[in-house]
């Protein structure tokens, strides 16, 4: 039954923030590149950066999981620790975040950091958990990462 109440949370979390974006894409400096059928800002990285920076998507994509299977067998700890060493601040080295920034447009860095950001706050919320019993707050927590991911994406594509 408490699986089951968490996974209805995690379905809620993701729910609420798909419908929510926390940049404007039209706030950008006038002339940047716009599919006007996709209408995302297209951001142009060096070819082996570009393929650097999908891999990362898709391992922060993959912690994400990992993160909730965690959750749902209430391995509060785990899931603290996949978040902060693979999502977190202190996760930017391994991602090689500093060389790819100077790439992006300043809101798409701001985005960035935002997650990394969440994350870490997500894995106290998760580790508070695991002494509480009571997964809400990771939760909310968790869907503060995942609006940074819905937000960037939904404002920019790489090329």
């Amino acid at each position: 039954m408490k699986i089951a109440r968490i996974a209805a949370a995690v379905s809620l979390a993701i729910a609420g923030c798909a419908g929510h974006s926390a940049h404007d894409p039209s706030a950008h400096a006038p002339g940047a590149a716009r599919d006007a059928a996709d209408g995302r800002e297209l951001v142009r990285f060096p070819a082996d950066m570009r393929t650097h920076t999908l891999a990362n998507m898709r391992d922060h994509l993959a912690t994400l999981e990992r993160i909730n299977a965690a959750l749902a067998a209430s391995e509060y700890d785990r899931a603290a620790e996949l978040a902060e060493k693979r999502l977190g601040m202190t996760s930017l080295e391994a991602h090689g975040a500093a060389h790819l920034a100077g790439y992006m447009p300043q809101g798409m860095q701001q985005i960035g950091s935002g997650m990394h950001r969440a994350a870490s706050r997500f894995a106290i919320e998760a580790q508070n958990a695991s002494l509480s019993n009571d997964p809400k707050p990771a939760l909310r927590a968790l869907g503060e990462v995942m609006q940074q991911c819905v937000a960037c994406h939904a404002a920019y594509r790489l090329q």
